[in-house]
Formats: structure tokens, C-alpha cells, sequence
């Protein structure tokens, strides 16, 4: 069980360790408004990502036959997934998307609706969570409601401490701080990605020639 928590944590994190619009929402907010409304802000969003944990769980459990049969294909195809991911982040640079505005409510109400809103826009989010439950076999048919629970428990605490910590790093130098770094924190997750994948398909032939 506290495999598979410690599984969701990693999850938790490399779901929202990229940094596309509401990560420099996040990080917005935190440099015009203070370091507790970026962090709500990040709340907001991690409530999101585990709405999608859930559904994503749950449609994969509906056919967990399927998953039983097809389980190393699935995880050969979580890992292709997730290496497109990595090269998106590699490639990609979100300062590109930053728009600057002038928000004129200040309450970490809104600050938290509006990133739940925005990261539940994003459906193709799903398709991560597939990539990423096929990749650490999250999602089996052995596995009971509660230990499904704990898991996604460990992805909500894994983006939860993700926000806390970029709000954390960005307030505390914040006079230093600069958004293009952003570009470079992308790129550092996508070779973290790319790592795993590369792991992920060696393991699986070699697992297969033996």
C-alpha cells in the first residue's frame, strides 16, 4: 500500500511539475499578490489534476480484463505516451503563452476557482494519466477501492507539495527571480521524463527476452 501511495506521489508531481499557463498563473501570483495565493492558486489546480486521477482510475478499472491481458503493450504504450510528453517539454517554451493582466479581485477564493477551472479546461490531461497508470501499473485488477484511494491520495499530497514548494523557491527569491527560468525547469522535467521512458522500455525487453 505504501508502494502504491509513494507511486502516486511521483505521479502527483510530474503531472504538475510542467509548467504550462497555470503554473505561470501560479507563479503570477505569487510574485504581484504573495507566496499564500500562488499556493491556493496551486491548490485549485491540484484539486483538478485529481478529479482526472479519479475518472482516469475509474474508466481503466471498467476494463481491467483488458489491462490484465495487455499489460506490458500497456505499458509499452504509457511509456511512447509519456516520451512525447518529454519531448513536448523539451521543445516547448510557455513563456511564449505568458500574457500579462491586471486582475482586479484579490481573494484566494477566486485565485483557487480560477486555477481549478482553468487545469479542468484541460482535458487532454487525461491521456498523461493514462500514459502514466500504464507506465508504474497503477491501476490493476488486483488492487481494491482502497488501495485506489491511498494511491490517488498520494497523487493529491505529490501536487500539493509541488505547489508548495515552486511558491516556496519563488517568493524566497523572488528579487533574483526570473520567469524565463521556467523554459528551463520544462526542460529538466522532460529529460526526467525521457530517463524513464528510456528505463521503462529496457526493462520491458528485457523482462520479455528472459
Amino acid at each position: 500500500m505504501l508502494e502504491l501511495t509513494g507511486k502516486g506521489l511521483l505521479i502527483g508531481i510530474l503531472v504538475s511539475a510542467p509548467m504550462g499557463p497555470v503554473g505561470i498563473l501560479c507563479v503570477q501570483r505569487t510574485l504581484s499578490k504573495g507566496r499564500w495565493h500562488g499556493f491556493v492558486s496551486g491548490l485549485g489546480a491540484a484539486l483538478s489534476d485529481v478529479a482526472y486521477a479519479a475518472v482516469t482510475s475509474l474508466c481503466m478499472g471498467l476494463v481491467v480484463n483488458f489491462v490484465e491481458a495487455y499489460l506490458q503493450q500497456l505499458e509499452l504504450f504509457g511509456a511512447a505516451v509519456l516520451g512525447v510528453f518529454g519531448l513536448y517539454l523539451l521543445r516547448s517554451n510557455p513563456v511564449r503563452s505568458l500574457r500579462k493582466s491586471r486582475e482586479t479581485k484579490n481573494t484566494y477564493f477566486h485565485d483557487f476557482a480560477t486555477a481549478f477551472l482553468l487545469t479542468l479546461s484541460n482535458v487532454l490531461i487525461v491521456f498523461l494519466y493514462i500514459g502514466l497508470f500504464a507506465h508504474f501499473s497503477f491501476v490493476l485488477p488486483a488492487r481494491s477501492w482502497w488501495e485506489t484511494a491511498n494511491g490517488l491520495a498520494g497523487i493529491a499530497l505529490g501536487a500539493v507539495c509541488w505547489w508548495f514548494f515552486i511558491t516556496f523557491l519563488v517568493s524566497r527569491l523572488q528579487r533574483w527571480f526570473n520567469i524565463r527560468g521556467i523554459h528551463l525547469l520544462n526542460r529538466i522535467v522532460g529529460a526526467i521524463i525521457l530517463l524513464l521512458v528510456f528505463a521503462q522500455i529496457c526493462y520491458s525487453f528485457i523482462f520479455t527476452a528472459f
